[in-house]
């Protein structure tokens, strides 16, 4: 099994009065997936992908026959998506986590004057994450609810409870998701990562809760203790950031010592990690900042100094770049954001509580974590070490604030501000590539029980009439042909995204046909394995909407080596825009990308402040979804090899 310990929750059960994820109509996915694929594939391809379609879906076949044991399967399951979307979406990928997997959060950048203020930041903030963790033990945080087009249902609250008892075991093949039972003993220490080097801060002594005092006196320790070269351990921490296959590969030989097997045990059963960062010696700026918070700048940085598999990593650097780095796999970006606004808010609204006096008696010494080494594990540690500078290397990050209006303006136009901008992100892509590509826009779906998210295909057929009219078609179309077909686009846009989230989308549906097949130990049915099915999960453009209320942003990877990331956003006066690409690929450049995304946007307020107000029956339905995301954040699965709408 991928996951441990999946019981469900002590106290409210927000969750059990939920609706079970639907499963759609077979007749329907297929329509929808021809139509997602027409444009976007070849002409006799397209044929070819037809026949196979209608093979697949005709009566008696192939088809109803997965249908019906899906069908099944959600008479016997909360969710019947859950795992089978879990094991493709992460535990199933080998790539390494940092860029590949692991979002970030990015921090505002703090002022410190020097380490000791630093720690100070690092003290209040972990007094926060307890004060948070104790909302979620007690299950006294407050239900979340949808905004937008399907206002007031309440959402499933389960992801939540997976921010700090969770953890990413490595496997050959397949990872395992640890869940640990809420409010464990177990659980009463953190992982302070300082100078690569790994140490346990206790939560609680002598059955007492440490003060942020207490916990400022600890770091203090640990930062000394890391300082002291004599008893430096080798950056273990650098094995975490290589292919998961690797990984588990390494970790088998580090638990044949007994040392090694505790300190891992100590680490995997952590609330979480606290990175004390040393200055990094670069520029500080957003891409900067984020590209510390993704990979620590390599080995040769903060790279060593992280554990990658642990789900909440906070980061509090000496020069003042702060974030909060993620395993993805427990939770989405909403619940991420909700922690850490939580967080900086606890952070700039709640004082210090510093005192003089003590409020314990001895604080014992912090135990730093030993490892047992061989020339073997020294080996591994530099193939690691080796990978990750290769990623670091790799990463072309570029994060950008269009500043010429922001969502206000959007809304103003009686648009879905996050439907513009995903038509925006076609444009800019067809700018660069002549052509739209399989595009990937997480829809939550936790309006349902264990809801995670399903997938916006956003390169519509509107969306390529829009482009070319903005682009091939500009000098022969009037701006009043160009402003209909962008409110066809938004229009197609905001339908897809409320089917996505009343759980009518196709890839988990697709996803669910094919995982019943391989249970059946059928024969791969041909729409599995035919090219356009395959393109279809190729996404090179992979996007995600995650808006803050406070000044933060988030920003991922690429998921194909010629894709580009794209992380937005809006806010009432700009656009935060972190887009990501490789630098070994030839078809893709942040900088040109987003150069195109620039020009593409004050082009289409030109446009809309041209034509005159909207008067077609397109307009109102195109400003529904007013507020379609608020940062479901999953990424699609890497295929090197992520919103509350």
């Amino acid at each position: 099994m991928p996951i441990l310990e999946r019981e469900p929750p002590k106290g409210r059960r927000e969750s059990y009065v939920l609706s079970k994820v639907p499963v759609p109509p077979l007749k329907q996915t297929l329509d929808m997936y021809l139509s997602c694929m027409k444009h976007l594939v070849k002409e006799e391809q397209y044929r070819k992908t037809k026949a196979i379609v209608e093979k697949f879906g005709e009566p008696g076949g192939t088809g109803e026959l997965l249908q019906k044991k899906l069908l099944e399967r959600s008479d016997k399951t909360y969710n019947w998506v859950y795992d089978y979307w879990l094991e493709d979406m992460y535990l199933n990928q080998r790539l390494a986590l940092p860029v590949n997997s692991n979002p970030a959060m990015v921090f505002p950048k703090q002022n410190f004057r020097d380490r000791k203020d630093s720690l100070r930041f690092a003290a209040h903030l972990i007094t926060g994450v307890l004060e948070y963790k104790e909302h979620i033990d007690t299950r006294s945080l407050p239900v979340d609810f949808a905004r937008g087009q399907l206002a007031g249902t309440p959402l499933c609250m389960k992801q939540y409870y997976r921010l700090f008892n969770t953890y990413r075991l490595p496997g050959h093949k397949r990872d395992t998701l640890i869940i640990h039972k809420t409010g464990s003993t177990e659980q009463e220490h953190i992982i302070v990562a300082c100078k690569n080097q790994f140490f346990v801060l206790d939560l609680v002594v002598n059955k007492k809760k440490l003060k942020e005092m207490d916990i400022l006196t600890q770091l203090e320790k640990i930062v000394k203790m890391a300082e002291n070269s004599e008893e430096r351990q080798p950056p273990f921490g650098l094995l975490t950031s290589d292919g998961r296959t690797e990984w588990a590969q390494a970790r088998d030989v580090l638990i044949k010592d007994s040392v090694n097997r505790e300190s891992l045990a100590v680490i995997e059963k952590c609330l979480c990690v606290v990175c004390l960062d040393d200055p990094s010696g670069m520029e500080v700026g957003d891409t900067s900042r984020a590209l510390l918070m993704l990979h620590g700048g390599g080995h040769e940085k903060m790279g060593a100094n992280r554990w990658y598999d642990k789900p909440m990593q906070f980061v509090v650097g000496e020069d003042g770049v702060c974030g909060t780095v993620c395993e993805h796999s427990p939770f989405e970006g909403i619940v991420l954001v909700a922690c850490t606004e939580y967080l900086m808010k606890f952070m700039t609204g709640s004082p210090s509580k510093m005192g003089r006096a003590t409020s314990m008696l001895e604080l014992p010494t912090p135990a730093r974590l030993l490892w047992k080494t061989t020339p073997h594990t020294n080996g591994l540690l530099k193939a690691s070490a080796e990978r990750l500078q290769r990623l670091v290397r790799d990463l072309d990050m570029d994060v950008h604030k269009f500043e010429v209006y922001g969502k206000e303006f959007i809304k103003k136009q009686k648009m879905s501000p996050d439907a513009y901008i995903q038509v925006a992100l076609q444009l800019a892509f067809y700018r660069c590539n002549g052509r739209l590509v399989s595009t990937y826009e997480s829809a939550s779906i936790r309006r349902f029980h264990e809801g995670r998210v399903d997938n916006i295909r956003s390169a519509t057929s509107e969306a390529l009439a829009f482009v070319k009219a903005m682009t091939d078609e500009k000098a022969s179309l009037s701006d009043s042909e160009k402003m209909k077909r962008l409110l066809d686009a938004i229009n197609a846009q905001t339908n897809y995204t409320i089917a996505a989230i009343k759980g009518l989308g196709i890839d988990n549906h697709l996803l669910g046909l094919r995982e019943i097949s391989q249970e059946l130990k059928m024969e791969r049915p041909e729409i599995f394995t035919d090219e356009t099915y395959v393109a279809s999960n190729q996404f090179i453009l992979s996007t995600s909407q995650v808006p803050t209320t406070v000044e933060m942003f988030c920003c991922y990877g690429p998921v194909v080596p010629n894709g580009y990331g794209c992380c937005y956003n809006p806010q009432s006066d700009h656009l935060l825009f972190s887009v990501t690409s490789f630098h070994g690929s030839t078809e893709t450049c942040s900088a040109v990308f987003i150069k195109a995304l620039d020009e593409g946007l004050v082009e289409m307020k030109d446009l809309c402040k041209k034509s005159n107000k909207p008067q077609s029956s397109a307009a109102p339905a195109a400003s529904k979804v007013v507020e379609k995301s608020q940062g479901a954040g999953s990424k699609p699965p890497s295929t090197l090899q992520k919103t509350e709408k």
